[in-house]
């Protein structure tokens, strides 16, 4: 089974999270006006795009709230940025937070962001391109199929579903197991499906998961990260009836994988923490509550600032009488006696009268020689 080195936080019960593509055309676009015909219609409540210089230059962000279930309020946020890739499409990421602990009854964030007709191209997984909440023949090649089931694993944004077809079918079991599932998770499965012959072929590719699929079943992949509590056993269905009816076993299945604690995905960490803390679509009772605790938090500056003002003050004043107080004593402490006479001369003083005494007499000297000399000399004549 794949697992991660990496400690990763948990995902809060409260939150709700999707990645996608948008494969062509102007996301931004849809984004407008899907998100104005939710708003006439009621579906939600009121939504916003934030200004380019409010985000980065290559990402655009619009904000979403609506109530859900009992008068639950939900926030949600949706980020597009060009995709990695370079190419036509663009990158979207979904981040919904409500009051209580999410419910899977409720509607898909997903949902009431992007337009549901058939014809928009926003439903695709972002790694591999598949399309999300429909069926994904897997490639014939065995080594392709290894590859591809490895790389939509990683991050653990999808929940991926890998069906193994007993026989060729018609329409009828043509019918993704996305249709069964409660709303809150139509969106959030990739569903894969195995010819009859790619049986082995698959297994082989899946044995890095420790995972496999029975013959005619189904297995619930655990990702990487895998989820806390995670049993390839428990999440293994026998046989899958393609014939139009509900795969119950295989929505219990699902249903139970998403319950479980999970790693929040790649990248999801800062964009959670975006959600909560850069928020601008507030109501007028939020933004007179948020202006509430701005004059909170000023007040406590500026008295905190004054009471440092205060104690510089009393601190300068009392260095102030400290000083007034020691000159005062300074000016009634009596004379100290001064010494009769001259003061004796220090020892450099001293060494000094005596080299210029001995500059003095030196020259005398010299020419008392001289006339000694001369009289010597005289003399010898």
């Amino acid at each position: 089974m794949l697992t991660s080195l990496t400690a990763r936080s948990m995902t809060p019960d409260t939150v709700w999270l999707a990645r996608g593509r948008h494969a062509q055309g102007s996301a931004e676009d849809v984004l407008r006006r899907s998100l104005q015909q939710r708003k006439d219609s009621q579906a939600i409540d009121d939504f916003l795009e934030l200004p380019e210089d409010a985000t980065a230059s290559a990402e655009r962000v619009f904000e979403a709230r609506w109530r859900a279930g009992d008068d639950v309020t939900v926030r949600a946020r949706l980020s597009v940025k060009p995709g990695a890739d370079g190419g036509d499409g663009q990158e979207w990421m979904l981040v919904a937070e409500a009051e209580q602990p999410w419910n899977h009854a409720w509607p898909s964030p997903t949902g009431l962001f992007w337009p549901q007709e058939p014809d928009t191209a926003w439903d695709r997984d972002a790694a591999t391109h598949l399309i999300l909440g429909e069926i994904n023949p897997l490639p014939q090649d065995d080594k392709e199929t290894r590859r591809l089931l490895r790389n939509t694993v990683r991050g653990g944004w999808h929940i991926h579903v890998v069906v193994h077809e007993a026989m060729t079918t018609d329409d009828r079991g043509r019918t993704p197991v996305a249709r069964w599932l409660p709303p809150g998770l139509r969106h959030r499965v990739v569903e894969h499906h195995a010819a009859p012959q790619q049986l082995r072929g698959l297994n082989w590719a899946l044995r890095d998961s420790g995972v496999q699929v029975p013959r005619g079943g189904a297995v619930v992949l655990p990702g990487a990260p895998a989820p806390d509590g995670y049993d390839a056993q428990d999440f293994s269905v026998r046989a899958v009836f393609l014939d139009g009816s509900e795969p119950a076993d295989l929505v219990d299945a699902v249903t139970r994988f998403a319950a479980l604690p999970r790693p929040l995905p790649d990248d999801a960490e800062d964009a959670l923490t975006a959600l909560r803390e850069n928020w601008h679509l507030l109501t007028l009772r939020e933004e007179l509550e948020r202006q509430r605790g701005l004059v909170a938090m000023y007040a406590e500056a500026l008295e905190a600032m004054t009471k440092s003002r205060d104690l510089y003050r009393e601190a300068a004043e009392s260095a102030h009488e400290a000083l007034a107080a020691y000159q005062e004593a300074a000016e009634a402490a009596p004379a100290r006696p001064q010494p009769s006479g001259p003061p004796a001369p220090s020892p450099l003083q001293q060494l000094t009268r005596t080299f210029e005494r001995f500059k003095v007499k030196r020259p005398a000297t010299a020419a008392g020689d001289e006339e000694t000399a001369g009289r010597h000399v005289t003399s010898e004549q």
